[in-house]
């Protein structure tokens, strides 16, 4: 595995290829990105795992200062999952001078649920991914689910600009309790960690109210939310949405058994969490 901090080392590293596969990460790796990386190494090519902590992606309130840095460690995961080159950039070498041109995504899609309470999160996301979108020039790029708006983001970037990368979108690894993967887990206090598992819990339980006929988006939302908040959790939100584009279904929708997503955002003690499930509801009879 080569371990490489220049774009021109990776370029070097690379030369002659093209059909790389490319998991781009910040690090503080977790058996979540290992899957990623399993799943890229399904395809032909060499596997590019970045570990670079953007900070363009950070309001200056969050955690960028306090984002575990893990190199070694993740170097030797990344070694024994099969990775083939490992690009860990510092700041001088991703952002030379300040970053003035930036990738600003459709609002429709990003200034909604999570770019609603982190205002520029996306346009942090698309600036970084499409920088190491050149650095890498990637045949694949791999994304998990459980950042699903952020996968959305991307998939539209990459057809807005015609990039000829075909994006993999990867299931959430979860805790045998139902917590999603997360390098952020790291930050609860043991008591956090048990009263995590209503995250998950409470996707469940919209879930399964949608399966069994319900179809008041605004009451079932409501309900989730009031939940969270009984478990001591402060919750941003809890919204169903069309997997289509993260839109409220209108009724139409929820009648001919569209495609949803149920997406979750909230905190507990200093840690915020995000988490997701995809259904899709039977059509109404007649």
């Amino acid at each position: 595995m080569h371990i490489v901090h220049t774009i021109a080392a990776l370029r070097g590293a690379l030369a002659g290829t093209r059909d790389a596969s490319f998991v781009p990460t910040m690090g503080n790796l977790h058996e979540g990105h290992l899957a990623l990386v399993r799943l890229a190494k399904q395809h032909p090519g060499p596997v590019v795992v970045s570990l670079f902590v953007n900070r363009l992606q950070f309001a200056p309130h969050e955690d960028f200062d306090l984002y575990p840095r893990t190199l070694q460690r993740d170097c030797d995961l990344l070694r024994q999952a099969g990775c083939n080159i490992v690009f860990a950039p510092d700041e001088a070498e991703l952002y030379p001078t300040p970053q003035r041109f930036t990738v600003q995504p459709d609002p429709a899609l990003a200034d909604i649920l999570e770019g609603e309470f982190r205002p520029g999160f996306f346009t942090g996301v698309c600036t970084v991914v499409m920088k190491l979108f050149q650095c890498v020039q990637p045949r694949l790029a791999v994304f998990g689910k459980k950042d699903y708006q952020q996968l959305m983001v991307i998939r539209r970037m990459v057809e807005q600009f015609a990039l000829p990368i075909t994006i993999v979108a990867g299931e959430t690894e979860r805790a045998s309790d139902g917590l999603a993967l997360s390098s952020r887990n790291a930050y609860l206090s043991t008591e956090e960690r048990v009263r995590a598992a209503r995250l998950s819990g409470c996707l469940r339980s919209v879930r399964v109210n949608l399966a069994s006929g319900a179809r008041s988006v605004a009451a079932l939302e409501t309900q989730a939310l009031n939940e969270l908040r009984d478990g001591g959790w402060v919750p941003d939100y809890v919204a169903v949405r069309s997997q289509r584009d993260l839109q409220v279904p209108s009724v139409e929708d929820l009648a001919a058994g569209c495609a949803l997503v149920v997406l979750v955002a909230a905190r507990i003690g200093g840690t915020r969490l995000i988490d997701n499930t995809e259904l899709t509801l039977g059509a109404s009879a007649g």
